[in-house]
């Protein structure tokens, strides 16, 4: 990474958007939090200086920190302007990237980070514009030396460290992992913001696109080690959890699958395979989403969806692991998998409250374990980029909590 100093550790790019103000807090808490011994100089930027004047005075009145905006520092820059966005990553060592949906506005900030030497982190959970940017910009950012993370939001931290965590604490080799996530819903109604919607929508939209670039990819198949990972069905019942589940349609297990695939090929680790499911609930849950999926396709469909916000109560989730494997000295051939383990993450509000924390312990992570990182820099997923730093012990201080459940030899 770029070793000359830069007037700014942290800079928040759509600082003024919906999940850009909840990230430019988080940053701020950070600063204040009792295991820092010195303030890292940081900064807001975006298209308006008196919107982001207005988020740093919203977010000081909310820390009850009156000083805050003028400890900011604050840089004008536009997504169609790249001389601005240019001037913009020369101030940085690292931009958190808020501005989404990425299809349509993560390109020219990435660029403009890897020509000025910027690492660049964003909370995508688009997989075509995850996977793109890895074919265009890969080999330019190592040359660099500078890291692209994506997904390092709720899509995907949770799921990608969760994955290694099992791995970490099984005693053997994991060989396939499926995670079940639930949101506990609070008394809280929350609603899913305008640009959220769109990704989410686009991405679903977006499915042929993907598949094309899979394609044109060529990559050779990871290995599959012990019995393959059976499907389940569309709609199955998980006895474990005593709840019908759905498979989950983020960006989860492109991400992993990417991980495990860079972990496999770059140090040499057994690949794990995976699989990704969401919680519904009873019947009556279960006959209630058919309706609400067709809803959302009829939307997609004609693209009335966009003008659309969501509400769910939301208040926590917890995303449950189940891995199996095999025992040290027993190995997979024509042995059935002899361990089992089960693990947890537990977090806030995933949205708005479990992402920007991941986000900005993946940035701080970014700065202070560099020789934890991979050796060269590159675009990376969250799991290949700190697989062997602290990031899952920060975010366990500041309640995104890994743990191990049970763990067995079957």
């Amino acid at each position: 990474m770029e070793t000359q100093p830069r007037p700014f550790q942290l800079v928040v790019l759509g600082a003024s958007g919906f999940t850009g103000q909840f990230v430019t807090e988080e940053v701020a808490r950070e600063q204040v939090s009792p295991g820092r011994s010195s303030r890292l100089p940081w900064a807001v930027a975006g298209r308006c200086r008196e919107k982001l004047q207005r988020v740093l005075e919203r977010a000081a009145l909310r820390l009850g920190r009156p000083t805050l905006p003028s400890e900011v520092g604050t840089i004008i820059c536009d997504i169609t302007n790249p001389a601005s966005l240019d001037e913009m990553a020369k101030q940085a060592a690292v931009v958190l990237n808020c501005v989404g949906p990425y299809r349509f506005y993560g390109e020219p900030v990435v660029k403009a980070c890897i020509e000025n030497g910027t690492s660049c982190i964003d909370i995508c959970g688009e997989p075509q514009f995850l996977e793109l940017m890895y074919w265009k910009y890969h080999e330019k950012a190592a040359e660099k030396g500078v890291y692209i993370v994506g997904s390092s939001g709720f899509d995907s931290i949770p799921a990608d460290l969760g994955v290694i965590y099992t791995r970490n604490k099984m005693n053997g080799t994991l060989t396939a992992v499926e995670s079940f996530l639930t949101v506990h819903s609070g008394p809280e109604g929350m609603c899913i913001h305008d640009g959220t919607w769109k990704s989410a929508i686009y991405g679903f939209g977006d499915q042929s696109n993907l598949k094309k670039l899979r394609n044109e990819s060529n990559l050779k198949p990871v290995p599959i080690v012990g019995p393959k990972l059976k499907r389940r069905w569309p709609i199955s019942y998980c006895r474990e959890l005593n709840s019908y589940s759905i498979p989950f349609m983020g960006a989860d297990v492109s991400v992993v699958r990417r991980t495990q695939r860079y972990l496999h090929e770059n140090l040499e680790e057994s690949p794990v395979q995976y699989a990704a499911y969401v919680t519904v609930g009873g019947i009556t849950s279960v006959i209630k989403l058919m309706f609400a999926g067709l809803f959302f396709l009829f939307f997609v469909k004609f693209g009335i969806g966009r003008q659309l916000l969501i509400k769910i109560d939301a208040s926590s989730f917890t995303m449950t692991f189940f891995g199996q494997g095999y025992s040290q000295g027993f190995g997979p051939d024509k042995n059935k998998p002899n361990i089992r383990i089960c693990t947890q993450v537990k977090g806030p509000e995933a949205g708005y409250v479990a992402t920007p924390i991941a986000m900005v312990q993946a940035a701080l992570t970014l700065l202070s374990d560099a020789s934890d990182l991979p050796k060269a820099g590159g675009v990376f997923t969250p799991g290949a980029a700190f697989s062997r730093t602290k990031l899952i012990d920060r975010l366990n201080q500041r309640g995104i909590e890994f743990s191990v459940i049970s763990s067995s030899e079957v």
